[in-house]
């Protein structure tokens, strides 16, 4: 299929990029998604098209952050983005244009793509006082964004601010900070939500939409499962560490400084799902919040980010891990000799113990926490 496929085409060769690091970046892509790597070559052929799919980007309440966080991808470049996979139509911080001629340059894209368009919106958008919060071109920005959601192929809320209203929203929400969904009610939003999110869960969600022409499978919340399925606690580096029983109970005490635990520190790992310790930022390794030595504080999660107390503890879904006997039956009619189940038996009682040692340490801390120190001193 590849072979056949003539992808590597003149202009993206002129722009640097041979057919080996091309193939990267789209093994890339389907490895941020979880697909098999014969999704890499279904990729290639999509994102090579010479009709790359038109993208319109509209900012709302926002802190420029999202798009910070794009500029700074590396698999793919934001200049093999919008110069290989799509065709950035409008872009407010990225666009050369301003004032009228960006308006124009908004307008005719609009018109026409009709039907084939990807929007983009970063930012919560203001409803309270007609909208008056945020006018772009004289007009409130839930205008602008209606308007452009009428013609979209594909509507991507990115950012905790467009998925649920983040920051803007919190406290007595001067504005009436909403989400991208509550000003677009019976569309299909997909959310992409973190402040910033990592921005190849964006990439990766558009490079699904350009190559199978749909959105990625996606949670009760429209967040793609590839990306939000897990809780972060489940699949954190420092999970052993809470299993343990091993907690840091301050900034630069000894188990901080070891790396332990932090979820007595107000970690939200817990209640927030997301894929933050395993793809994590910056493509340098250990780069996220965790790693470290800061708590996550669930900008993924609407009541959690921006509305929990920074150090307030996180709910805890499941404090012990499973101990039931796993199915290990073999396929062929064996069973399982009785020296696998006494050595099965002895790891399950081990978890059993050191998970007792964290259940105890929660319940000393929920405790203190009740008698007024958050941190257990």
């Amino acid at each position: 299929m590849i072979e056949d496929n003539t992808f590597i085409t003149s202009d993206i060769t002129s722009e640097g990029i041979d057919r080996r690091r091309f193939l990267k970046l789209c093994a890339a892509l389907a490895a941020t998604m979880g697909l098999s790597a014969n999704a890499s070559a279904e990729i290639a052929a999509s994102v090579s098209r010479k009709d790359c799919p038109p993208v319109i980007w509209i900012s709302a309440q926002e802190c420029t952050g999202c798009t910070e966080s794009l500029l700074r991808a590396t698999h793919p470049t934001i200049e093999n983005l919008i110069l290989d996979m799509i065709s950035l139509e409008y872009h407010e911080v990225l666009s050369a244009a301003f004032g009228h001629q960006a308006e124009a340059n908004k307008h005719n894209a609009i018109e026409k793509y009709k039907g084939q368009y990807v929007l983009v919106v970063d930012g919560s958008v203001p409803l309270k006082d007609d909208g008056i919060y945020c006018m772009i071109a004289g007009e409130p920005i839930a205008d602008h964004i209606r308007r452009a959601a009428e013609g979209a192929a594909a509507i991507i809320a990115i950012g905790s601010c467009a998925a649920w209203g983040g920051v803007a929203a919190a406290g007595d929400n001067p504005t009436g900070a909403a989400s991208l969904e509550a000003v677009l009610p019976g569309k299909t939003v997909i959310n992409i939500p973190g402040c910033p999110p990592n921005p190849h869960n964006f990439l990766a969600t558009v490079a699904h939409i350009i190559t199978y022409g749909k959105a990625p499978g996606l949670d009760d919340k429209n967040r793609p499962l590839f990306a939000y399925g897990r809780l972060i606690h489940e699949h954190c580096e420092r999970r052993a560490h809470f299993d343990a029983g091993r907690f840091a109970k301050a900034f630069g005490d000894h188990g901080h400084r070891e790396g332990w635990c932090l979820y007595h520190l107000g970690c939200k790992g817990p209640e927030t799902y997301g894929n933050c310790s395993t793809l994590q930022f910056c493509d340098v390794g250990g780069v996220w919040p965790v790693a470290i030595g800061h708590p996550c504080y669930g900008c993924n999660e609407a009541g959690v980010g921006f509305h929990k107390g920074i150090h307030q503890l996180a709910g805890v879904q499941n404090q012990t891990p499973r101990s039931e006997k796993p199915d290990v039956e073999l396929k062929e009619g064996g069973s399982v000799s009785g020296g696998a189940i006494g050595l099965l038996g002895g790891v399950v009682g081990l978890v059993a113990g050191v998970s007792v040692m964290a259940v105890r340490e929660l319940g000393r801390q929920q405790k203190k926490n009740r008698n007024g120190d958050p941190r257990g001193e």
